[in-house]
């Protein structure tokens, strides 16, 4: 059998043989909680092993016992010993060893993805979303870091569920990185089969923007939950196109988990908002960023607070620190008018804590997880139900209710109130309650092409994100159509609003054109020294990316949004016209098995050649979505492509779908079926 000397000699890029020093733990940061042990003594072992291949076999004696105990106690091997000692942050890019400008802008992005203000658990290396890594575990991430140290533009490193498979050779005009998170084999695509891959080392949850290097902090959910609930209010409680939320009571929960944006969008739209929060932690984090202006556990202080801002109609964002349920059921008992309901916990991750049932504190939801969690999935189950149960009397008194995207109705569903299904039978044709894609960002922004785009000031110069604002804006028409004008509006105020968490990045929602044309701009202020290099990228959260039937694709009503070649056609298609860096996931903010993601990186170095790359890659990344939205016969996404054909004649073509007549599609089933 091969000797460990061989292997070693073998790689010149691996981990030390001195044994780090144990890093000392900061008081006051948020931690996972115990995720839970389950593998047999067999499996344990193999676990094991793949923990310590990472590390050189002199050490294996000392860490053996350590990651176990780890494994046992935690559910996961992250080996904490390996963290870097001190604050991770992303520090402004000439700080970075590199031999290309790629390999120093990822680990801009990486380290911006595990700082204590960014990240939900950042010593579990978890972003958001309760369980999105960057990786698995401590010693991948110093080997991801050595491999771009090193990376030149003629190398492509291939990150696969976390782990750096390697460098191999490609050409400059190849992506720089390529990742996928947690593909899980069909026949094994569910939490449980996860669950059990995570443990023995296998599986990575990536979240798109956790572990796709491209998450910039709450910021991009703010832009997201301002859109929705502004256009929420225009279709559902009647204001008008240049009217906000004055008046109109914003109720949700969750304020870490998925995101903690909504008090500030309620803020920005001029509403008053209410958010319940059970882990006081997150309250702090945001309040001490300023996006929520009250804080209480009384819940008769909470609404007296509310009540007096609606009168005014001034604008508030109040945090309850308490349970949803508990807030509703109080709603319920109490009359109390709420306009607009929604939910942003984890509930893609009900299970493993992104769900406090009602009645338990959150120190007691820590607890029964590691303690007893059949009983706790139990609670769980009975609580959804009963969340649900309050959400249909308030939508009946007239408040208008949507899916936040968390899979939450899926949760509820699969809590045991199958009601929840339009059919009463099963998911297949979605729920009686709309997702927010379905009713609002569907048709109103996705079908159009907008979506999340996002950009980083890799120098960490405050003022070259104020120079891309800038910049940014004038590219805008706010004329065009009502989405124009309140991007524009957006990022016209950006500033003022105080957005930045983490590095200086910047989210706004641009279609296709918008886009490549900021894109565009932005490369040329980077060639002609006005800024330094920028990364660009998105959410998962967009218009082509994504297929989730839940979220995403939910506004797909052709049988199509079970289907996943859109997302993987994205990440092909981005990587064959050579994008930096492209991923592919499962899950998403909804959960094993309910999406696949696929997304992009773009580093702007000021080049003629990246300038080619936008103006193939980025019309392609948003309008193969829009095509396909065209194609499930979604109106505004075919009066879009009938447009992008007339514009790109004798480039790009989209095939459109002829409308039946509904009349005679339903005297035809009729006649055969009855």
């Amino acid at each position: 059998m091969v000797k460990n000397y061989e292997i070693s000699e073998a790689m010149t890029i691996k981990l030390d043989n001195r044994l780090p020093e144990m890093p000392k733990f900061a008081e006051g940061i948020r931690r996972a909680p115990n995720r839970g042990f389950t593998l047999t003594p067999d499996q344990a072992e193999v676990a094991l092993k793949n923990a310590l291949r990472y590390i050189p076999e002199e050490l294996h004696e000392k860490l053996a016992p350590e990651f176990m105990e780890e494994l046992v106690t935690r559910g996961r091997i992250y080996g904490y010993r390996f963290r870097p000692e001190g604050r991770i942050y992303g520090k402004p890019i000439d700080e970075y060893k590199g031999n290309c400008i790629e390999g120093k802008a990822f680990q801009v992005m990486i380290d911006n993805n595990l700082d204590f203000e960014v990240a939900l658990y950042p010593y579990e290396l978890v972003t958001y979303g309760e369980t999105g890594q960057v990786c698995q575990n401590w010693m991948q991430y110093r080997l991801i870091m050595k491999y771009l140290e090193v990376m030149t533009d003629h190398q492509t490193l291939v990150v696969e569920s976390g782990h750096p498979l390697g460098l191999f050779h490609s050409k400059p005009t190849d992506p720089r990185v390529i990742i996928t998170n947690a593909l899980m084999v069909g026949m094994f695509d569910n939490q449980k089969d996860w669950h059990y891959a995570m443990q023995m080392g296998v599986a990575n949850y990536g979240q798109m923007t956790a572990g796709g290097w491209m998450y910039i902090g709450p910021q991009g959910i703010v832009h997201g939950t301002f859109n929705t609930i502004l256009n929420a209010g225009r279709k559902k409680l009647g204001i008008g196109p240049d009217e906000d939320l004055r008046g109109y009571l914003f109720v949700t929960s969750g304020l870490g988990g998925m995101s903690g944006a909504q008090p500030k969008a309620a803020e920005i739209a001029n509403g008053v908002g209410i958010v319940a929060e059970v882990d006081y932690s997150r309250i702090e984090t945001r309040l001490n960023q300023g996006w929520i202006s009250r804080v209480s556990s009384d819940l008769q202080e909470v609404f007296s607070i509310a009540e007096d801002y609606l009168k005014k109609k001034d604008k508030i964002s109040i945090a309850y620190h308490g349970n949803i349920v508990d807030l509703l059921e109080y709603a319920v008992n109490n009359d109390i008018k709420i306009h607009l309901l929604s939910d942003q916990t984890s509930c893609h991750a009900a299970y493993d804590g992104g769900y406090c049932p009602q009645g338990l504190t959150f120190d007691e939801r820590t607890r029964m997880l590691k303690e007893d969690r059949e009983q706790f999935c139990k609670l769980v189950d009975k609580s959804l139900r009963h969340h649900f149960q309050l959400i249909r009397k308030l939508v009946n008194k007239g408040t208008y209710f949507f899916d936040y995207g968390n899979s939450f109705m899926k949760a509820v569903y699969d809590a045991g109130a199958k009601e929840i299904a339009k059919n009463g039978v099963d998911e297949k044709d979605g729920f009686i309650f709309p997702s927010y894609v379905e009713d609002i960002m569907g048709p109103e922004l996705f079908d159009y092409g907008y979506g999340p785009f996002r950009w980083v000031c890799l120098s960490g110069k405050h003022e070259d994100l104020i120079k891309t604002d800038h910049a940014a804006m004038e590219c805008i028409d706010p004329t065009r159509r009502a989405q124009d004008r309140d991007n524009w509006v957006w990022i016209r105020d950006a500033e003022k609003n105080k957005l930045v968490v983490g590095t200086q990045a910047r989210i706004l929602y641009q279609d296709a054109w918008g886009r490549t044309k900021i894109a565009l701009k932005f490369n040329e202020m980077v060639r002609k020294g006005e800024i330094g290099p920028v990364m660009l990228g998105r959410d998962h959260h967009d218009v082509s990316g994504t297929d989730s039937p839940f979220r995403e694709t939910s506004n797909i009503k052709d049988g199509s949004n079970i289907m996943a070649d859109m997302a993987v056609q994205c990440f092909a298609g981005n990587a064959a016209r050579g994008m930096s860096l492209v991923a592919l996931h499962n899950g998403g903010g909804v959960g094993i098995g309910k999406a696949i993601n696929g997304g992009f990186g773009l580093v702007l170095d000021g080049s003629e050649r990246i300038d080619e790359i936008i103006k193939n890659a980025m019309l392609w990344d948003v309008m193969g979505g829009v095509a396909r939205r065209s194609w499930a016969r979604n109106e505004n996404s075919i009066t879009t492509s009938i447009e992008y054909n007339k514009s790109q004649e004798g480039k790009d073509h989209i095939t459109l779908p002829f409308i039946s007549d509904d009349d005679l599609i339903r005297d035809t089933v009729k006649k055969f079926l009855g």
